[in-house]
């Protein structure tokens, strides 16, 4: 019995762009899902940051996810599922497509804020590494764990694992180790950690930017971080 795709996407609210003139949101949501990214979300964001990219009045990008996680990945059942039924360009052009999100993030002209308030997994976390500050809360875990499956951490993880002080960066990489928070500031993943409490002020503080300039968004941004140590288990301090 031939196979049929029906992934049954709400295309129009799987991520929300929303904000105001200067400032612009990229919301994650398919909390459902854990926010797990396919190929219709992966365009979309991709679409509209060229867009943001190239609005001279737009000063700044945040990145967040609604739900529980910030992301769990890539969607893994929607790639098995076409490839399985011979719709070899579903994943083909996913991954293309994911690739090119994250060398947009990268090269940006516009600044970009994550706010990652929850599980940051496989290609959702390296998505957010992608930004100029990667802030977390208690909440936040970092993970690669296709490895677990036999695969090398993919979109680009090597290149910023490999700049983690020491081996830390292979070790993730070989492992899958989870981290959590305090472990993401002390290795280099995260630039900031702010209790999720705060996260709210923050958002309001960050709408009222009106400069590119990111040592005025570091800056603000301080203003609400906190310290946060790291566990004497710690694979880290190990």
């Amino acid at each position: 019995m031939a196979m049929t795709l029906n992934f049954n996407y709400d295309t129009e609210n799987q991520v929300l762009f929303t904000g105001n003139s200067s400032v612009r949101y990229v919301i994650l949501n398919r909390p459902g899902k854990l926010n797990t990214l396919n190929h219709v979300m992966v365009s979309q964001i991709l679409k509209n940051l060229r867009l943001y990219e190239n609005d001279f009045s737009i000063k700044l990008v945040i990145l967040k996810a609604n739900g529980k996680a910030f992301s769990a990945g890539g969607d893994i059942v929607s790639l098995i599922t076409s490839s399985l039924a011979g719709h070899w360009t579903y994943p083909l052009s996913f991954y293309r497509k994911l690739l090119m999100l994250n060398h947009l993030f990268v090269t940006c002209k516009k600044p970009i804020v994550s706010l990652i308030n929850g599980v940051a997994i496989g290609g959702g976390a390296a998505l957010s590494m992608r930004a100029t500050f990667r802030v977390v809360t208690e909440n936040a875990i970092f993970a690669m764990p296709e490895v677990h499956i036999g695969v090398f951490p993919d979109c680009g993880a090597c290149h910023f694992l490999s700049r983690l002080p020491g081996y830390f960066g292979e070790y993730l990489g070989l492992t899958g180790t989870r981290l959590d928070a305090a472990e993401m500031i002390a290795c280099g993943l995260a630039t900031h950690f702010i209790p999720s409490m705060k996260l709210n002020s923050l958002e309001n503080a960050l709408q009222n930017i009106t400069s590119s300039n990111v040592s005025t968004i570091a800056t603000l941004i301080e203003t609400f971080t906190e310290k946060t140590n790291v566990k004497e288990d710690s694979p880290f301090k190990r």
